[in-house]
């Protein structure tokens, strides 16, 4: 048991469920009063939350290889950024195919690693770890409900067509399927968070529910992003960097979690100079607009990012 790392785990959530809360308090309102935020202050907003959301994995290279290995440390640097630019050119020439792909990955890398977050929390509390199969009842609900269900949002054409006209009809015929299927699995992992007592995880379910149906498409994802997926994986960066670590251990929880915010703010400056950039520099692939370039930029790092999470999960779920 781990009451420094547990109460880390804590702010995290309750800093994640607040947000979340927040903005459904706040477009409930606004839906309340027939009142439409203008889509320039949607995107705003998701740029803002976007931005929030990147240091979160800008550090991979700091947990994931010891600094120790010279060699094996720029190797994985090397291959890192070749991995993230290969999907990027691939996103950003085949946008369609490339947002479809980016889009079930996200889902996934999103839903277990929320589930990973759980794991950790339970076992910093001595609490016995779930397997796999009881997580995946809650991350693939969790996953696939910020995910799909904005996007597929009847209020989502206009803004995938302000942001790229080209991703606009990405779900095609099957629009209302992909809905269908992604309310039965969260209704399926509710029923059975229940039936197992888990009513901490099915709150959270159902807050991811009514933000991902109430809140305007592009302000939901990038709400989720920004102030519940990127803050919680935050949390689980601290027991991996001894300095944060330590402070945990100390009592402060939010110093803790700050140090491992800071190490990755150089990639919410780098991103947004990239991303003017690339809209200066090839505008034939970046020319629709500051929000689209720097969701491009977020994805194609997450591919590496997602290799790189993937292999401390699947250790977590043995």
């Amino acid at each position: 048991m781990n009451n420094g790392l547990s109460r880390v785990y804590e702010l995290a959530s309750r800093s994640s469920r607040i947000a979340v809360i927040g903005a459904i308090i706040a477009f409930g309102i606004l839906d309340l009063i027939s009142l439409e935020l203008p889509l320039s202050g949607q995107i705003v907003i998701a740029v803002i939350a976007l931005l929030i959301g990147i240091p979160h994995g800008a550090i991979d290279h700091l947990i994931t290889i010891p600094r120790e290995s010279r060699v094996r440390f720029i190797t994985f640097i090397i291959f890192y950024v070749l991995l993230a630019v290969a999907a990027g050119f691939a996103i950003a020439t085949w946008n369609q195919i490339g947002f479809q792909l980016i889009l079930l990955i996200s889902a996934l890398h999103f839903g277990f690693g929320d589930g990973a977050f759980k794991s950790e929390w339970n076992e910093s509390r001595g609490i016995t770890k779930d397997g796999f199969l009881k997580v995946s009842t809650y991350a693939l609900p969790a996953g696939f409900l910020p995910v799909i269900l904005p996007l597929t949002d009847s209020r989502a054409l206009s803004a995938l067509n302000r942001i790229n006209p080209e991703i606009a009809n990405w779900s095609g015929s099957i629009n209302q399927t992909l809905r269908n299927i992604v309310l039965v699995l969260a209704l399926i992992g509710l029923l059975l968070l229940l039936i197992n007592k888990n009513f901490q995880t099915a709150l959270d379910l159902i807050l991811l529910s009514i933000l991902s149906i109430l809140a305007p498409p592009l302000i939901a994802f990038a709400v989720y992003f920004g102030c519940w997926h990127a803050v919680r994986h935050t949390a689980r960066l601290v027991p991996k960097l001894p300095k944060a670590t330590a402070i945990a251990h100390s009592g402060n929880s939010f110093k803790a979690f700050l140090s491992a915010v800071t190490p990755g703010l150089y990639a919410v400056f780098g991103t947004i100079l990239l991303a003017v950039g690339l809209m200066v520099f090839r505008p034939e692939y970046f020319d629709t607009g500051l929000l689209w370039t720097i969701l491009v930029i977020i994805w194609a790092l997450t591919i590496p990012h997602m290799l790189t999470t993937a292999k401390f999960d699947l250790q977590l779920f043995k």
